[in-house]
């Protein structure tokens, strides 16, 4: 199936691989773009919660771009995760990703500052956005409060989509709060609402979604297609959720790659994670396998 030009798609929440020093392993990552883009994305994003993004440094962020602009991907199939508390460097990881070209900007709130106010979120945003000029373009607003402890209104979304007409362009909803994510696809039907939480892609595809930034595409993107795109359900898929969350969700990601692909070194993660247990990755595989034996994913 053809891509209509106006749907996000499926993107990999790419997972980054580094070696036992923790320095980054840019061959592995490379070839793991280019088989996610195979193997049913649209396209990958970089830095992002499961990429451990706020883990790498501006150094870092450019030896990933190289690596990929050396593997032949180009920039419209890269969304770029910025990760930052501080307006400048969220700045500069912006214009980082603006000279790359990359397709869009994930921008996460700051995640410092605990209890801080929709004004407070609204003016450190409009900062950024202002200060990145021409370079901000297709901006999608993530929603992980989770991890970030600010959540994102959906009276300050309208805000924000009011104030930068054009600029802010989507959301990445991965509240696992399917109440909140109804909201978002019912009152801004007009920006690309993207499902962060597996389980609820295909009901908010069906709903209006556009896609979703999945940190299972690492693993099985061609299982996971049929629900970003056409609105399948599939309740392997809701099993395997579950089950990973019953783990520290990056290092079990890397535990189920590291099943699909016989490497242990995608066991490697970057302090302060810590990778899991054999006997974990041993067991979550099992359940992996279970769940996927013979099938194509």
């Amino acid at each position: 199936m053809t891509l209509p030009a106006d749907r996000f798609g499926l993107s990999a929440a790419m997972t980054t691989p580094f070696f036992a020093t923790g320095a980054l392993d840019l061959s592995r990552l490379a070839d793991h773009a280019r088989w996610c883009l195979a193997n049913g994305c649209t396209s990958v994003t970089v830095f992002g919660t499961t990429g451990e993004g706020a883990s790498v440094g501006t150094s870092g962020r450019e030896q990933v771009l190289g690596a990929l602009a050396a593997a032949g991907i180009r920039g419209e199939g890269v969304v770029y995760c910025i990760a930052a508390s501080s307006i400048y460097e969220a700045v500069a990881q912006g214009r980082m990703a603006a000279e790359f070209s990359c397709r869009g900007l994930l921008l996460t709130p700051p995640f410092y500052f605990k209890g801080v106010s929709d004004d407070g979120v609204f003016s450190w945003f409009a900062s950024v956005l202002q200060k990145l000029g021409s370079a901000a373009r297709n901006v999608i607003l993530y929603n992980l409060p989770s991890v970030t402890q600010v959540s994102l209104s959906v009276e300050l979304i309208e805000r924000l989509k009011r104030e930068f007409p054009g600029i802010i362009t989507g959301v990445k909803d991965s509240s696992g709060d399917w109440e909140y994510t109804r909201r978002l696809l019912a009152e801004h039907s007009d920006l690309a609402i993207l499902i962060g939480d597996e389980r609820y892609l295909a009901e908010g595809v069906r709903r209006g979604g556009q896609g979703a930034i999945s940190g299972l595409a690492n693993i099985c993107p061609g299982v996971l297609r049929p629900l970003a795109i056409d609105g399948q359900d599939d309740q392997r898929i809701n099993r395997l959720v579950d089950e990973v969350l019953k783990y520290p969700v990056v290092p079990a990601v890397k535990a189920l790659l590291t099943r699909r692909t016989g490497d242990e070194a995608w066991l490697n993660v970057r302090a302060p994670l810590v990778r899991l247990p054999a006997m974990d990755v041993g067991q979550l595989g099992a359940f992996y396998d279970d769940l996927f034996m013979d099938k194509a994913v």
